[in-house]
């Protein structure tokens, strides 16, 4: 002790005070002087062209944000938990309570759903997260619905029994649920207070939301199964009735992944979704409902998109714009507070080089997390190709867990406050969403420009334009239309089909009706359409005592459609992803090649020593890859003769011509002539943007395309399979 003592002692009297850190030798630098460095340093490049970026959203990007920015802005000044609630709804953030892992649980038959569901809770989900097929978001039984519709990546369920299957042995009081009802949720709000009663379970403490939206699934379906009135009635009935026996429990839904998937902007896929939320909360006080009640019934659900700064400013805009709308409305400041959930988008994933979707979904999420979620899915980044497995659940779920327990994103509070560029960004977010927002209004609400097809064609418009971008690379998707993997073998597929998951639950069906007193069903279900038009929120309970009867989904949704007609058809909006049209170019390859064993061939007619041609050699084979082409590579020829030779005896499609711009003038003329002469069929490319008093010479002696950082990749490979006879 007394040696350690020492050398303590020694520590201590040799110790040298650390002096304070000044910076006040460096002459602070304004805006101004940064810029003109910035312009010195572009050569003669604009400014405001090359450091500016203009995003989906119209709003532009600056390169540099500074105090200046933000210095009329009030909500940024304010606490979380308080004002606006641009900062968040809760005034210790995460830190006492962190949001919900909300992985979904999608496998089409109760059982095996139960079993995905006790495993993702053990595995550290804290939601009840169910998927349900369309059938069943239609309201229709599964033995009565077109075979695509039944346990399409999802779950079906038809009756009591079917639930209580799928809950068997899990506490749904101990964590919240979330399931999108689809057009009505009468039928499994019912259910799950029959399955409640059965068990014993109190109604008071189950949470979390079994919402209805109706707008949602008429955007997506098209139509609707009876009149948008009827399931506003519905609405009002279902969100009276939670009020008052689960109050815990949010009944309405309004979704924004429709226009996400379609597209949209982040403006689009906000200033949708509230008009929608404005739209349910007037039919709600028509039926006599008060804002304070309609408004802690709502949850909102939006994707996580690819621009990183973009979604997190989403979030926290959505936020004021919502507190906004309530309090237009009279709400109280605790109805202001939105409740939102985010899953990882679904337009950005990939099919090849999937595993790269990991990485997106990572961003995706993390933006999300920074923006303020109350729960989130991360989607599987197998996704598009199949239902996830073991592996791809996993990582999907323990991105969340590391998330919350090894990057510490459950403090501080508000990351992202205080940020010259977010804050700057969510305010012009803010702004543009409000302002469509009052275009919207103006032209009679959502549903009118959803029938008038406004919408669809304004998200049409958006989809066309990153189409374009993607198509000239202005915009990157690794692996896809960038830096493809030509050795890549394609996740294998389960080949379930939808006919067996029909066969199957019909089956269920068949026995189920069989084992049930018919004579009770009826006298239940005769109540159902004097109890719609009753007192708001009586409809459930006999709901309840219908489906504990017997009554199957599609049997009630029968009854309270009341031989209505379908409603209003419009034009749905299509899900997209935003690599589409490449993934389907270089599909058709694939599949050519698998018929015939034959594939595009291109000849890199590359001329010089190999520092000459190097470069654009490089760039034009990860240009043609794309297409998954076969790329004919050398070392270089001295002469045109020489180098066209060689393209025409290769036997090749095309031939790309590569060297320097200072060459071009002397090479290029000759050498496209003889290819030319030799093989007028040949397609004959110039890798490199020509100079404009170049461009006529070089396509008069023979020059089809110019491949370059600025080319229609998308439009060149099309045009070079169309000549292969490839469709």
């Amino acid at each position: 002790m007394g040696a350690m003592q020492t050398m303590e002692d020694d520590k201590q009297s040799t110790a040298v005070e650390i002096p304070e850190v000044k910076f006040d030798e460096f002459a602070a630098t304004t805006y101004d002087e940064w810029k003109g460095e910035a312009i010195t340093s572009l050569k003669g490049g604009i400014f405001e062209k090359k450091l500016f970026t203009k995003t989906y959203e119209g709003i532009k990007l600056e390169p540099i944000y500074t105090r200046e920015h933000t210095k009329n802005l009030e909500h940024p000044r304010s606490y979380p938990g308080t004002g606006s609630f641009l900062r968040g709804t809760k005034t210790a953030g995460y830190i006492t309570s962190p949001w919900e892992i909300a992985q979904a649980c999608d496998e089409a038959m109760p059982g095996q759903c139960n079993e995905l569901l006790k495993h993702e809770l053990a595995k550290g989900s804290t939601c009840l997260h169910v998927a349900l097929d369309t059938a069943t978001q239609s309201g229709m039984d599964a033995d009565a619905a077109d075979t695509a519709l039944v346990g399409d990546k999802a779950l079906s369920i038809s009756t009591l029994k079917d639930f209580n299957e799928l809950f068997k042995g899990i506490d749904v009081t101990k964590q919240d649920v979330h399931i999108n009802a689809g057009c009505s949720n009468v039928m499994m709000l019912g259910l799950m207070g029959a399955f409640l009663t059965e068990h014993g379970f109190s109604l008071e403490k189950a949470g979390g939301c079994i919402g209805a939206d109706p707008i949602d699934f008429w955007t997506r379906r098209g139509s609707l199964p009876c009149p948008l009135d009827e399931l506003y009635d519905e609405m009002a009935h279902t969100a009276a009735w939670a009020a008052e026996h689960m109050p815990r429990m949010r009944t309405i839904l309004v979704r924004g992944e429709a226009y996400h998937n379609g597209g949209a902007s982040a403006v689009q896929e906000t200033a949708y979704a509230m008009a929608a939320a404005i739209t349910y909360i007037r039919a709600m006080r028509i039926r006599g409902l008060d804002i304070d009640t309609i408004a802690p019934q709502i949850r909102f659900s939006f994707s996580l998109g690819s621009n990183f700064f973009m979604e997190i400013a989403k979030l926290r805009a959505a936020r004021m714009i919502w507190a906004q709308i309530v309090e237009a409305f009279g709400g109280s400041q605790e109805s202001q507070k939105i409740n939102l959930y985010t899953r990882t988008s679904y337009f950005t994933k990939t099919v090849f080089d999937p595993y790269v979707n990991m990485l997106r979904t990572t961003t995706e999420a993390f933006s999300g997390v920074v923006g303020g979620t109350d729960g989130l899915q991360i989607g599987c980044f197998d996704e598009p190709v199949r239902l996830g497995d073991e592996f791809s659940r996993r990582i999907s779920r323990n991105t969340q867990i590391m998330l919350q327990n090894e990057f510490n994103l459950r403090q501080p509070v508000d990351p992202a406050g205080g940020s010259w560029y977010i804050e700057t960004l969510t305010n012009q977010l803010a702004e543009k969403v409000w302002a469509l927002l009052q275009t919207i209004e103006e032209q009679g609400g959502i549903v009118a420009l959803l029938k008038t097809g406004l919408v669809q064609k304004a998200v049409a418009e958006t989809l066309q334009q990153r189409f374009k971008n993607l198509a000239t690379r202005a915009d990157r998707a690794v692996g896809t239309n960038m830096y493809p993997n030509v050795k890549e073998q394609p996740l294998e597929v389960p080949q379930t089909t939808g006919e067996t998951v029909k066969c199957l639950r019909s089956k269920e069906l068949a026995g189920y009706r069989a084992s049930r007193d018919r004579q009770q069903v009826k006298q239940q279900c005769d109540k159902l359409l004097d109890s719609i038009s009753g007192s708001v929120g009586g409809l459930i309970d006999t709901v309840i005592s219908a489906v504990a009867a017997g009554a199957t989904l599609g049997s009630i949704r029968e009854i309270l459609n009341d031989g209505e007609v379908e409603s209003a058809k419009i034009q749905p909006i299509a899900v997209h992803r935003w690599t589409e049209q490449f993934e389907a170019l270089r599909q058709r390859t694939e599949a050519y090649r698998a018929k015939t064993g034959d594939n595009v061939k291109v000849f890199l007619a590359n001329m010089g020593k190999i520092p000459q041609h190097k470069p654009r050699a490089d760039f034009t084979t990860g240009f043609i890859e794309v297409g998954a082409f076969e790329v004919i590579k050398n070392d270089g020829f001295p002469t045109v003769e020489e180098a066209s030779r060689a393209a025409v005896q290769s036997g090749a499609d095309a031939a790309v011509i590569c060297s320097t711009d200072d060459t071009y003038p002397e090479l290029v003329p000759p050498l496209a002539k003889l290819i030319k002469q030799q093989c007028p069929a040949m397609k004959v490319i110039l890798a490199g943007a020509p100079a404009p008093e170049y461009e006529a010479i070089y396509r008069e002696a023979g020059v089809d395309f110019f491949i370059h950082v600025r080319a229609n990749c998308y439009e060149i490979l099309t045009d070079l399979q169309r000549a292969k006879g490839m469709f």
